[in-house]
């Protein structure tokens, strides 16, 4: 598997406009990756029986974290709620609601971990709860397609070339609505595998493919314990050499060891989050496949044209399920230029069991990439786990960001900058260690990544987000 791979296993090809990308590497620290959680503060109450947190979190990705406060705290997982899932290699914040006594959360300590206790809460905290993440990001290194060394001078103007670019082909403040490679698994594009076989109800091929599906650039204890389980598939054997840090391929091993062919079981150890994502990362698969073939197509995203379908855009920026319009010729240019206005937006599948795609341009194109994929015929009903089954929903093709800037940013001593900067660009990376270092930030709208705006300006293998 090389980093082409891993794009062509997301359905990432092509990008929105013509344009020089500036190469570089994201994380080279984990003060290059900031992002805070924008949105509302559950209504706050002395006798509520939850406890709501702003959590601070330095290289935690969030299952791993919440699962490890779980335990500290003595309950389940799912008695913690959380509005997204946040990159590990990062310093992150966001909200969290636990089930569990402000005194007792007050106690808790743990390595690279802020808790900062907002007080008591009836309510909870769902998926996407959230209206928008505010990034910093700085990427080192930059460079051009060749590998040589960028100039901030020169970086700057790639950056604000594409920026305008993307206005001409998009509209103001708008990218393609790509979902990004951590939805995937950046070096390991396994969740959309795990979600086929989910969908199938073959339990034993997901737990196969979570355990065992080789990646690239794992750590050789990583790379053992995986190909142990792929050759072999003995529990006893892979508890022997599995990493103390796989914690959740740990609890499917244990499981597995009590109950040897409880293959819903060994599932149902994942987090419901992550089992919910084993199926999104399916149909988010063949969303980034429409969007791709409506680029080669020479289709618009923004633009509609008939037969698409647009949605209402709502305040945080999601689409409004319940008013969906397909396009026809009679209102056309009614909804172009709402479309243009930022009131309405195009939308795409994301498959389900009552998915229905229109007879024309736009929806042959979709049909063409589910057919493609295996995924038309299927009923998308989960009868081992009901809540896993999905009608089909659909997504904006493109997306709003705002308060962007573009600066150069200092450079740090070459310690500070980890083992990855260190060991310097792999076969077929774009970035160079005496490349220039840019700062750019940006708001998205939540449900929305990072790693595909900067995609958009980087230009560079999936290995360098």
């Amino acid at each position: 598997m090389t980093p082409a791979d891993i794009a062509a296993a997301c359905g990432l090809a092509g990008y929105s406009c013509e344009g020089n990308g500036i190469g570089g590497l994201l994380k080279s620290r984990f003060e290059d990756f900031r992002v805070e959680e924008v949105g509302r503060t559950p209504a706050l109450e002395g006798k509520g029986r939850f406890t709501v947190v702003k959590a601070t979190l330095t290289n935690w990705e969030t299952n791993r974290f919440v699962g490890k406060l779980a335990r500290k705290l003595g309950i389940s997982k799912n008695r913690i709620w959380f509005s997204g899932t946040k990159d590990k290699r990062a310093i992150t914040t966001q909200l969290l609601v636990i089930d569990a006594p402000q005194n007792k959360v007050a106690t808790i300590e743990m390595p690279d971990v802020d808790l900062e206790i907002l007080g008591r809460s009836h309510q909870k905290l769902g998926f996407g709860d959230h209206n928008s993440n505010r990034f910093t990001i700085t990427v080192r290194g930059c460079a051009n397609a060749d590998g040589t060394p960028l100039e901030a001078k020169d970086a700057i103007a790639r950056v604000n070339a594409i920026f305008e670019n993307m206005e001409i082909r998009l509209g103001a403040g708008k990218f393609p609505n790509w979902i990004g490679p951590q939805r995937f698994g950046a070096t390991r594009p396994v969740t959309p595998v795990v979600g086929r076989s989910v969908i199938s109800d073959d339990w034993k091929g997901a737990v196969d493919a979570y355990l065992g599906m080789a990646g690239i650039y794992q750590q050789d204890e990583v790379d053992t314990f995986r190909t142990l389980w792929r050759e072999t598939a003995d529990v006893e054997k892979c508890l022997e050499v599995i990493p103390k840090h796989l914690g959740f391929e740990r609890d499917i091993l244990k499981h597995l060891e009590k109950r040897s062919e409880d293959w819903v079981g060994a599932f149902r150890k994942l987090p419901n989050n992550l089992q919910l994502m084993m199926v999104h990362s399916l149909q988010s698969e063949a969303f980034n496949r429409i969007i791709a073939a409506r680029l080669e197509a020479g289709l618009t995203l923004s633009i509609p044209i008939v037969g698409d379908i647009v949605g209402l855009i709502q305040d945080n920026g999601k689409i409004d399920m319940a008013k969906l319009v397909e396009v026809d010729t009679d209102i056309l240019p009614r909804i172009t230029r709402n479309c243009k206005n930022g009131r309405l937006a195009v939308t795409a599948a994301l498959p389900g069991g009552e998915s229905e795609y229109t007879n024309s341009k736009p929806g042959k194109i979709e049909e063409k990439v589910l057919t493609e994929m295996n995924l038309l015929e299927e009923d998308w009903q989960v009868t081992g786990i009901p809540r896993l089954t999905s009608k089909g929903s659909r997504r904006a093709l493109t997306v709003s960001f705002n308060e962007f800037s573009v600066e150069e940013a200092g450079e740090v001593e070459a310690d500070q900058l980890g083992k990855r900067f260190a060991e310097g660009p792999r076969d077929g990376e774009v970035w160079h260690p005496d490349g220039c270092s840019l700062r750019l930030r940006f708001s998205l709208p939540s449900g929305t990544y990072a790693t595909i705006l900067m995609r958009e300006f980087m230009r560079a293998p999936l290995t360098q987000y």
